[in-house]
């Protein structure tokens, strides 16, 4: 008999009584229910093998004959213990869930070799634990359920995989997997979610009538002068600001669809305690944003249109407040507003040329002139609200010099295979890295924000709430067409700063 709740799996299974205690051959809990009494649950269920003193754990659909939708490896039993769930025995099954998730995405068996600590040093490793399993059952649902289960059962996993605790494990699973699993597990899970979400839109003609899984993952670290805010986004979950008409066609729709984009903000913090005063100075480090394809280029080439059309990052806005203002006494930015000379070159041409002697007069003149401008792509903007400091950076049109992110091109640019925006990814001119995405660093973008802290503060930790906000354009690259449209995502996250 199953126990129904969200689940706290990893007590349930260290909880579990000796194998030869059980009654049955398995034991089973519920990860979620529908909300009626119509539709199957999802089980968790830990079958023992009394042939070779082993046992294993699926996650069946439990309809009135249990349909398997996965299966760990066996787990062996220690024989110097009675309980079936010890640490080595956890150690195994956790690798074995994290493998099977990053198997999911497009890229499986390319990953380094998984090796997990020793689970007493791992901080809230209960929580951890549950994180994984939760999201593997959220990649089960998606792909190997059947559709009445699948439907009743996403948002209950949503709901608990954005609860407080699990998103507090979040940071410490991604610490367990490493930068590089880090990204191989999340584009996994946002393929997962893209498929989802495409697949309910083509059974829902295109209305987007109940909450997805969560769109936007991200997290914040604060330490050792540092500030870090991380985050993954399926580009299909970001909110369309604006799009041309007609219609991407499906192909097109495919390739902009199943991308991520990848972001990290990244500041340096410095704490100078004055005399009669505290200034608490923050200084860009790396400002990073991707656009990523979640599926391999065999795919994209034939579904989609190729690996050359994906948007790209065409406006950048941070936003850095003091949550709590009774101690700041002032803030300031150390970058004027920007005033630039403009270049221009004229130049103009005679040519002449004689035509054949029976021409009315022989002679053929033609006059041109051409104008330059020099300017950057990016144009990078502080400004202050309040106690607030505001980062912007916009991209610009090279022959106009529009911002991209509010304009549109003309129909005959699109069609222009001299346009900035043809061969983005592989012009010397590009305003991108080969990659397509944009690095913006100290070095360029150093200039500071400072607030001015009353010495009341000293000793106290104080919190920053970074908001940010990420456009992304298409603008048609190799592929033929006048479709173009951006996107756009928001995220929130909280820093702490000691003031000592």
């Amino acid at each position: 008999m199953a126990s129904c709740c969200n689940p706290d799996i990893f007590t349930w299974l260290q909880n579990l009584p000796p194998i030869h205690q059980w009654r049955t051959n398995s034991v089973s809990i519920c990860i979620c229910s529908s909300s009626t009494s119509f539709h199957p649950s999802l089980n968790l269920s830990v079958t023992k093998n009394t042939e070779n003193s082993a046992f294993s754990v699926s996650v069946l659909a439990d309809f009135n004959l249990p349909i398997p939708l996965w299966a760990s490896k066996s787990l062996k039993m220690n024989s110097k213990t009675s309980k079936p769930f010890e640490e080595e025995t956890i150690s195994c099954l956790v690798i074995n869930v994290i493998k099977d998730v990053l198997n999911y995405g497009s890229n499986m068996n390319k990953y380094p070799t998984i090796q997990i600590p020793k689970l007493n040093s791992i901080s809230g490793f209960k929580h951890v634990f549950n994180l994984a399993f939760l999201t593997l059952a959220l990649m089960i649902c998606i792909y190997e359920a059947p559709a009445d289960l699948r439907s009743a059962c996403l948002d209950s996993l949503k709901n608990q995989l954005t609860s407080c605790q699990l998103r507090a494990a979040s940071k410490s699973l991604m610490r367990l997997l490493g930068s590089n699993l880090e990204e191989q597990w999340m584009r996994s899970v946002n393929l997962a979610i893209t498929n989802w979400i495409a697949e309910f839109r083509v059974t829902n003609r295109g209305r987007l009538t109940m909450k997805t899984p969560s769109p936007l993952y991200a997290y914040a670290i604060s330490r050792f002068g540092l500030w870090k805010v991380q985050l993954y986004c399926p580009m299909i979950a970001m909110d369309l600001v604006n799009s041309s008409n007609p219609c991407a066609d499906e192909r097109l729709l495919f390739s902009l669809n199943y991308h991520q984009l990848e972001g990290v903000t990244q500041f340096n913090y410095r704490v100078i305690v004055q005399e009669k005063w505290i200034d608490v100075m923050v200084n860009i480090d790396n400002i990073r944003c991707d656009v990523i394809r979640i599926v391999n280029e065999t795919l994209m080439n034939e579904r989609g249109v190729g690996v050359d059309d994906k948007h790209f990052p065409s406006r950048v806005s941070l936003q850095l407040t003091p949550t709590i203002q009774s101690n700041i006494i002032s803030v300031s930015v150390s970058k004027s507003s920007d005033n630039p000379t403009r270049e221009i070159g004229t130049e103009r041409t005679v040519e002449t040329s004689f035509d054949p002697p029976n021409s009315f007069l022989g002679l053929k003149v033609s006059a041109g002139e051409t104008m330059t401008m020099s300017m950057k792509p990016w144009k990078f903007e502080q400004s202050v609200k309040g106690y607030s400091g505001t980062l912007n950076w916009f991209l610009h049109d090279y022959v106009d010099g529009r911002e991209v992110v509010s304009s549109r091109p003309s129909k005959f640019a699109l069609i222009n295979p001299k346009a900035w925006f043809k061969d983005r990814y592989s012009s010397v001119y590009r305003p991108f890295t080969k990659q397509g995405g944009v690095i913006f660093a100290g070095d360029e973008y150093g200039e500071r924000i400072w607030w001015k802290v009353d010495r009341s503060a000293l000793g106290k930790t104080m919190e920053w709430e970074i908001r940010g906000w990420i456009w992304v354009t298409y603008w048609p690259n190799k592929h033929r067409t006048f479709y173009t449209e951006t996107r756009r995502l928001e995220f929130r996250e909280i820093l702490h700063l000691n003031i000592c």
